[in-house]
């Protein structure tokens, strides 16, 4: 499907330059027109990444009859959605002992177990909507390779089975870790059997044409401006025109901040990725990940990688700088000091990739609200809705989300309309040149922390304390 013009968003040769993902789509890559005018319609969605797309396709499925418009800024998957690493994770950025603290054990116990299930519900999908996305359910490995991580291991296997969920958080020996990642001085790990790897721009892409197929319309090169509420109900303003609707959906995650009076809804914080080129199997043999396990270890600033199915490894990790004023930089997203971090700790990682070639290197960013929790929502006397906060771990919790705001717009009762992510509102943001000045302290004390431990080998009592300000232990 292409305009009647040439639309302002990136051409297929800079859409394809995003990342390692994009430039592997297949051919015909979908260009779909802005929109023209003023419209009406039952539920108009802005953001069409995985949170939006997910709601829009699971809506049509509740009422085949609705009128859905998805109202995307750039293009389909421009943001994380495509340019993520690669993790369908049945678990959120909130641990299940925050939850529990706030909601109770049980409430917890059903929310853990609903994120379980979707990475399944997501196979599912993919296939009876035919969408290759190269998923491969290998779970999770997460190493610990000083007595810090080892020690933080063992306290969350613990914490894992006093709220009933020790079947989803298998410890493994140093022998059993290493069987698995062959990654250098692992002293023990844990394995999470509730991942599947994926290629993120396969999956958005098609997941975009399944929704369509459903009957829902996507506009590409449509930013929302401001999303609006009142006597007429709800609207979302763009240069091209204003929709109204009966419902809004807003699912723009870390571009929230572009929103009229959102800016400090959710910060956008990047993670930068690189790829190796296509490894031969003595050297895949050497790194192990023979099931396409996604792996990390449990340093405080995240990494995270994947073998993928072409046999490259996949890898990225945080700790770039927050811009001021929650700016985005392609920049930054492209060639930052941070991804050369990330090659030398992936080379840590697996020594065998020392002289393999980097090819592509790439990032985006994640939307983080203040308290560190995602949420799902829906505002029915002023028709407003939302989900997103995911920070990173937003490929199956999206699904989720989708369904579960498929299920409040259409006042269906289902089990997931109570979960305790539901209703849940984080405040915001310090206004400027608080978080500056607060983010990036808190990046620059994980990465002091992160080498203190690994010198020392004993948690860090400061970057034990804002895990736990932050939610994330």
């Amino acid at each position: 499907m292409t305009g009647p013009h040439p639309p302002p968003g990136p051409a297929d040769a800079d859409y394809r330059r995003l990342s390692l993902w994009h430039e592997g789509l297949p051919d015909p890559l979908v260009r779909r027109p802005p929109l023209e005018g003023d419209t009406s319609v039952d539920v108009a969605v802005v953001g069409a990444g995985y949170t939006g797309l997910w709601t829009a396709y699971h809506l049509l499925t509740r009422d085949p009859s609705l009128r859905v418009l998805v109202c995307e800024a750039r293009r389909v998957g421009f943001g994380a959605s495509g340019r993520n690493g690669g993790w369908c994770i049945g678990e959120l950025a909130a641990p299940p002992s925050r939850v529990a603290r706030h909601h109770g054990v049980d409430a917890a116990r059903r929310l853990a177990r609903a994120l379980f299930a979707t990475v399944d519900e997501v196979g599912r999908t993919l296939t009876a909507e035919g969408i290759d996305a190269r998923f491969r359910k290998g779970g999770t490995v997460r190493l610990a390779r000083n007595r810090a991580q080892l020690a933080r291991q063992h306290e969350e296997v613990a914490t894992w089975a006093e709220l009933g969920l020790g079947d989803a958080l298998v410890p493994l020996g140093a022998d059993e870790a290493r069987a698995r990642v062959r990654a250098t001085r692992v002293l023990g790990g844990v394995w999470f059997p509730h991942t599947a790897a994926c290629d993120p721009a396969r999956l958005v892409t098609g997941l975009a044409a399944a929704a369509e197929r459903r009957g829902v319309r996507i506009v590409e090169d449509t930013p929302a401006l401001a999303v609006t509420t009142g006597t007429g109900g709800p609207r979302v303003r763009t240069p091209a025109g204003t929709v109204r609707a009966e419902v809004v959906v807003r699912a723009t995650e870390g571009y929230t901040r572009s929103l009229a009076h959102q800016r400090r809804r959710l910060v956008p914080l990047y993670s930068l990725m690189v790829a190796t080129e296509p490894l031969p199997d003595p050297v895949l043999d050497e790194i192990g990940l023979a099931d396409r396990e996604t792996f990390a270890d449990e340093r405080h600033l995240v990494i995270y990688g994947q073998r993928t199915a072409d046999g490259r490894i996949a890898f990225g990790g945080r700790g770039a700088p927050y811009g001021y004023g929650s700016r985005i930089s392609d920049a930054v997203e492209t060639g930052h000091r941070t991804h050369e971090l990330v090659v030398a700790t992936l080379r840590d990682l697996f020594p065998v990739l020392a002289t393999a070639r980097i090819t592509h290197r790439w990032g985006g960013v994640l939307g983080v609200p203040r308290d560190w929790h995602p949420s799902v929502g829906f505002d029915r006397r002023r028709g407003l809705a939302w989900a997103g906060g995911y920070v990173g771990e937003g490929v199956a919790a999206s699904n989720l989300a989708g369904r579960t705001l498929a299920d409040l717009v259409t006042g269906t009762d289902s089990e997931l309309v109570d979960l305790a992510w539901v209703g849940h509102r984080s405040r915001s943001w310090e206004p400027e040149p608080l978080r500056w000045v607060a983010i990036n302290a808190a990046l620059a004390l994980m990465a002091g922390a992160d080498r203190v431990e690994e010198r020392s080998g004993r948690p860090s009592r400061r970057a034990a304390l804002l895990d736990r300000l932050l939610g994330r232990r």
